[in-house]
């Protein structure tokens, strides 16, 4: 019978600590993976908020010039039609014609300035729902990056101690986070306290 050699004890805990370690160390990689997509997400929700609050301002800015431009036109059609309801029975045909046609230009300006406000209007709210969408992602974005940044921590932490426990941490962090990520990015759901 041929000798079969048994490993020893502690060759054998350090093959199944090198596995524990090798298996960390992968899924430390995958956390570090999760922390990039976040990163990511949470940079652009930062910059869509702000770009669609600039834009915003832009259109608020854009309809408020728009409404002044209406109320001048309005006042300068009822300043005309008073000065004709006071001097039309004495004005001359022609000085008649052209207070009536300055009257009706008017007219025409306010209610265009009035129908482009609506579409300019229109245009900033979209601009606001933009803003506010990317507001309520954002915070989702900064947990998770605060929870895969403790899940890599963590992993290493476990890798040193050889804790399982610790891992185990470390793994409940990751999961959150990576689902408060997929949230960020698709708004499932909604954490009260985080708005």
């Amino acid at each position: 019978m041929a000798d079969i050699e048994l490993p020893d004890h502690e060759e054998l805990s350090e093959r199944r600590g090198d596995l524990f370690t090798r298996r960390v160390a992968m899924m430390t990689a995958v956390f570090a993976v999760l922390l990039a997509i976040c990163s990511l997400g949470g940079n652009n929700a930062m910059k869509e908020m702000l770009l669609a609050q600039q834009q915003s301002s832009d259109q608020w800015a854009f309809y408020q010039s728009k409404v002044i431009r209406e109320h001048l036109y309005r006042i300068e059609r009822l300043r005309l039609d008073a000065e004709l309801q006071e001097r039309k029975a004495t004005m001359k045909p022609d000085a008649l014609g052209t207070y009536e046609k300055l009257k009706k230009l008017a007219a025409e300006e306010e209610a265009r300035y009035a129908a482009e406000k609506k579409q300019i209007e229109q245009d900033a709210k979209r601009h606001d729902a933009e803003r506010d969408k990317n507001q309520k992602k954002d915070p989702y974005f900064d947990y998770a990056e605060v929870l895969l940044q403790i899940a890599i921590v963590m992993a290493s932490i476990s890798i040193l101690a050889r804790s399982q426990q610790i891992f185990l941490f470390s793994l409940a962090c990751a999961a959150t986070g990576a689902l408060l990520t997929l949230n960020g990015y698709l708004l499932l759901f909604t954490i009260p306290f985080f708005h």
